[in-house]
């Protein structure tokens, strides 16, 4: 029999067959060790194999080839990479200038890592009544920032409803992942674009302006219009996995593009005579914030880097 996986609240899977039917699921013991780098070898948006048993449950025998996924390093295990969903059409990135702060390096960790595995990203940046002047002119310099580079963006606010006539379009007969830091809002959006949801939400610190976890697994709920949104976890800090520093610059768009001018192929970017990104970081084409974070994650050798609250 054969399904979607549209739950996974730890050891069990919830599958939806084909004909309609919720399945609860779990993953032979032979099948997980195949997945020897991955804490999770069954994720939300698998098209999965399933054997049916007596008691109305069933185990994953073998999973569909992917078309894409996201992926970071654990957080417990840092040798190991956790997978948050797989089989995406896009990913939003729900980003708060403040309440809490989404810092750059934490989001181009996340556009890299989408480059990576090719998944297309829209930066949503929430919370549009509590900014002052000087919050929404920073948000505003990022909006031009990661547009020019070819990024979608969009403003909302999830409280009163601004933009969601363009997110919602956005999402229609798409499969795409909600991401980002605890307390940026992301289950206040799916609510507001999903009456029927009911997602667990919380307030931030007021004292920290950070935010606290209230959704624990990850699912798929159905658009009313068709397509899914992928509730998951948030997240503090995304450590980039399976990347060569060579390769680095190739999930950097503007970076790679200036690159093809270095005098040497294998320019790393950093020090090396005739070096075109270097010379188009001092003429402002790349901006500082963007070459600090290419910069940043090949210095992730250093395996608690990570861990800080990118």
């Amino acid at each position: 029999m054969h399904g979607l996986v549209i739950r996974n609240t730890g050891s069990w899977y919830s599958v939806r067959t084909e004909g309609g039917q919720t399945v609860e699921c779990k993953v032979k013991g032979n099948f997980r060790l195949k997945a020897i780098k991955n804490t999770n070898p069954v994720v939300i948006g698998d098209r999965v194999e399933i054997e049916m048993n007596n008691e109305g449950t069933a185990f994953i025998t073998a999973i569909d080839d992917r078309k894409n996924y996201m992926i970071r390093r654990s957080s417990n295990l840092s040798r190991q990479s956790h997978i948050l969903a797989a089989n995406l059409d896009q990913a939003l990135l729900v980003v708060t200038v403040n309440y809490p702060q989404t810092t750059t390096v934490f989001i181009d960790r996340f556009l890299a890592t989408a480059e990576a595995y090719s998944v297309p990203v829209v930066l949503v940046f929430n919370k549009l009544d509590r900014y002052d002047d000087d919050d929404t002119e920073y948000m505003e310099a990022l909006i031009r920032l990661y547009q020019t580079i070819g990024y979608s963006c969009c403003r909302v606010c999830a409280l009163t409803g601004e933009g969601f006539d363009e997110l919602t379009a956005m999402l229609t007969g798409k499969v795409s992942l909600v991401s980002g830091h605890s307390g940026v809002g992301k289950s206040t959006i799916i609510n507001r674009i999903i009456p029927g949801a009911n997602l667990k939400t919380n307030v931030i610190s007021e004292y920290h302006k950070k935010g606290m976890h209230t959704t624990t697994f990850s699912e798929m709920i159905p658009l009313p219009d068709g397509g899914y949104l992928i509730d998951t976890p948030g997240i503090k800090g995304f450590g980039t996995i399976e990347m060569e520093g060579v390769e680095v610059a190739h999930y950097f768009p503007e970076i790679f593009k200036f690159s093809a001018d270095c005098r040497y192929r294998n320019c790393t970017h950093r020090n090396e005579p005739g070096c075109a990104v270097l010379q188009a970081v001092a003429d402002h084409y790349i901006s500082e914030s963007r070459y600090k974070s290419y910069l940043n994650i090949l210095e992730d050798k250093d395996e608690g880097k990570y861990r800080e609250a990118y």
